[in-house]
């Protein structure tokens, strides 16, 4: 099993990482644009094996997709964040040209890959790529509700005052502060309804807290967290690896699922080794169902800034 993750930056390196560690992986090339960048961080994390029981092979690249060929699966992570001064549009103008150039060349050394998009604005990214590939829909990944349902649980759990292992929740919706749906309505500790622990204020906290957790620890470190978002992506990376037929919430594209069509946003899906095996509905509450309405329009409404 081959793994290639694009851009060797903090999010891209902890996902190598964690994919290592868990040593279900073979090979892990780390490919980025800086000189000597994905060399180093991938030298600095092969000399961590012995110290860490691993055996998985990571290797680094400076923009040489061939070292990428007949990869089964690609992260994509590159793109930049957006600088002061900086517009939405221009934002998105420049991830859409990385994004499509660095899927282009990955689907090019490797074309039974299967793409799990990361840069941002992840949904509309992925929309990107489903839109300028010819890569089946269930080939085409977006992380995002993965981390948001981490990031969900640790604030159910906190509230609690309970071990995180008795949590279970999940986000739905876009991949962005105004976007998320958090599912207080099917939040469970140990299958009890978490609104049998927690008052209707409290879990309303705990959802807002979740829809601002990756701005809270951008405020807390200045720069966006990579802990997390690496755990989230080397999660989904081995269900497919691993065939796993496990649950998460990705951005897919849908057609027709939840009353939405020609968009990418995040629901429940079946992760194996064919990518998205299956787009798993669930009942929302009205309350629920708006709420997805209102975040879908927030993606389309980004999606139309692209120049497809």
């Amino acid at each position: 099993m081959k793994v290639t993750v694009v851009g060797a930056g903090a999010v891209g390196a902890s996902c190598a990482e964690y994919i290592a560690i868990k040593d279900f992986a073979s090979e892990v090339v780390l490919l980025d644009i800086k000189e000597g960048y994905a060399e180093g961080k991938a030298m600095d994390l092969m000399q961590t094996a012995s110290l860490n029981g691993f055996d998985t092979k990571i290797s680094g690249s400076t923009n040489d997709y061939a070292k990428t060929a007949n990869s089964d699966i690609a992260v994509i992570t590159s793109g930049i964040p957006r600088k002061p001064g900086m517009t939405r549009e221009e934002l998105i103008g420049i991830n859409a040209g990385i994004v499509k150039t660095v899927s282009s060349n990955l689907i090019a050394h490797s074309p039974n890959v299967i793409l799990i998009v990361v840069s941002n604005p992840m949904d509309t990214m992925t929309y990107l790529v489903h839109k300028t590939t010819d890569l089946p829909k269930h080939r085409i990944i977006g992380m995002g509700g993965a981390l948001d349902s981490a990031r969900f649980k640790y604030r159910l759990a906190e509230a609690m005052e309970a071990p995180i292992s008795d949590i279970d929740g999940m986000v739905i919706g876009g991949h962005s502060d105004t976007g998320m749906v958090p599912l207080t309505s099917h939040a469970t500790r140990n299958s009890i309804r978490v609104s049998e622990f927690l008052s209707e204020d409290r879990l309303e906290q705990v959802a807002a807290d979740t829809k601002v957790g990756g701005a809270t620890l951008t405020k807390l470190l200045g720069t966006s967290a990579w802990y997390a978002p690496g755990a989230a992506v080397s999660a989904l990376v081995q269900a497919i690896a691993c065939d796993q037929k496990k649950m998460f919430p990705c951005s897919t594209f849908l057609e027709g699922e939840y009353g939405l069509n020609d968009i990418c946003i995040g629901v429940p899906v079946i992760l194996g080794r064919n990518g998205i095996e299956q787009i798993v509905d669930i009942p929302l509450s009205d309350t629920e169902k708006n709420k997805m309405q209102e975040s879908a329009a927030g993606v389309t409404k980004t999606n139309s800034l692209l120049s497809l």
